[in-house]
């Protein structure tokens, strides 16, 4: 597990800040509860969902409010926008509403539910449907441009980012595409090719560097995801 290049307004990058966190206040001001932010990152098909989902399924999805950044992808009227969805590039942080993002971040801090949008990658468009999220102790993020976004990157307490080879990354997101969501592969392959590899280049693997730890391979790699995990369950101690 690798630590970090450039840290942002921080000092002593480590584990160890899992020990801390923010309150979510109650009427008189005082500290209700824990309310700590962790953001999970990494390039697409890295392994930061299978991070992810192993630190809900082990620490308990009942004490952990989970919010993908796939989720908040704009809402598009690609035939008024006179937008094609084919070549719409999906990969710029451009393609995401972080201010709803925030927005919902901050109503969680603030001890408040939310309505997570939910888009449906099969039409492009959000659905009209959301799914409720209420205020828990921890909140979990994940998304492949969480640490590029400067005013979202200064919300998260503690920074992930889930580092893999190229290659693998490639495989797992044509498998995922093809099987998952009944794309074209050379229609998946012609999309990396154009935007996602060089959004990846440009936006993603940059900001490793903001990371508080940095994880090598992803959910293969035990050790590392076992000491994150241990950690989450300690700063959730009574």
């Amino acid at each position: 597990m690798n630590q970090p290049r450039k840290q942002e307004g921080r000092a002593g990058a480590s584990l160890s800040h899992l020990e801390g966190g923010r309150g979510i206040e109650g009427e008189g001001g005082d500290p209700v509860r824990p309310s700590f932010f962790l953001g999970v990152a990494g390039g697409t098909g890295s392994g930061k969902t299978t991070v992810a989902r192993a630190i809900l399924e082990t620490v308990g999805r009942e004490r952990i409010a989970f919010i993908e950044q796939d989720s908040y992808y704009r809402d598009i009227d690609w035939e008024r926008d006179g937008l094609d969805a084919r070549t719409h590039n999906f990969d710029h942080p451009s393609a995401l509403d972080h201010e709803l993002l925030i927005a919902h971040l901050r109503e969680l801090r603030a001890g408040r539910p939310i309505a997570k949008p939910v888009y449906d990658f099969a039409i492009h468009r959000r659905s009209e449907r959301t799914v409720p999220v209420p205020a828990r102790p921890v909140v979990l993020l994940e998304g492949i441009l969480l640490l590029a976004e400067r005013d979202l990157r200064e919300l998260l307490d503690f920074k992930i980012y889930v580092d893999t080879d190229p290659d693998v990354r490639l495989i797992r997101r044509l498998r995922r595409d093809v099987h998952e969501r009944g794309r074209d592969p050379e229609d998946v392959l012609r999309q990396y090719e154009e935007t996602v590899r060089p959004m990846h280049l440009e936006f993603v693997e940059p900001s490793k560097r903001w990371a508080d730890v940095i994880i090598p391979e992803g959910g293969e790699n035990r050790v590392a995801l076992e000491m994150v995990i241990a950690r989450v369950e300690k700063l959730l101690r009574p």
